[in-house]
């Protein structure tokens, strides 16, 4: 089985895996770093979404011989104690209700962010757009990024 040396949140893994193995396998059960989650394996629901040299990735998507020599970040390496201005918007405007979309969420809207950081509102509907939450919590996510870009 191939080895891979893998940068995620700052540190250097190395892990063996078959070459078809998406990366959020690797980062749920090689490494445990669980945050990152499984929604609909097909790269549509937005649960799985890392940044790959800062950019929003769809993780599920990912084979594993292409995460070599890039810059992973999960929301576990976004911020330090959870005070990334994302963050803290999410949890100044309410926005988690079953929670299970908003790692996936917080990682599209960082990496959106550091791109665009004075979005209009269609531009942030736009950027968030292919991330679902079953929940429809979606008026206060669209809030939470506003809050959050004028950190």
């Amino acid at each position: 089985m191939p080895t891979y040396q893998l940068k995620i949140n700052r540190k250097t893994y190395t892990v063996e895996a078959e070459l078809d193995t998406p990366l959020l396998w690797i980062l749920r059960d090689h490494l445990k770093l669980v945050g990152t989650k499984f929604g609909c394996g097909i790269g549509q629901c937005g649960a799985c979404t890392v940044h790959i040299n800062g950019t929003a990735t769809r993780s599920c998507l990912l084979e594993v011989p292409f995460a070599v020599n890039v810059e992973i970040t999960t929301i576990e390496g976004l911020s330090k104690d959870g005070d990334h201005p994302v963050q803290q918007a999410w949890k100044t405007m309410d926005v988690p209700q079953c929670g299970y979309c908003q790692a996936g969420q917080i990682m599209t809207a960082s990496a959106f962010l550091q791109r665009n950081p004075n979005p209009t509102d269609e531009e942030i509907r736009n950027a968030m757009h292919g991330n679902i939450c079953r929940c429809a919590a979606y008026n206060n996510i669209e809030e939470a990024v506003k809050l959050a870009s004028k950190q």
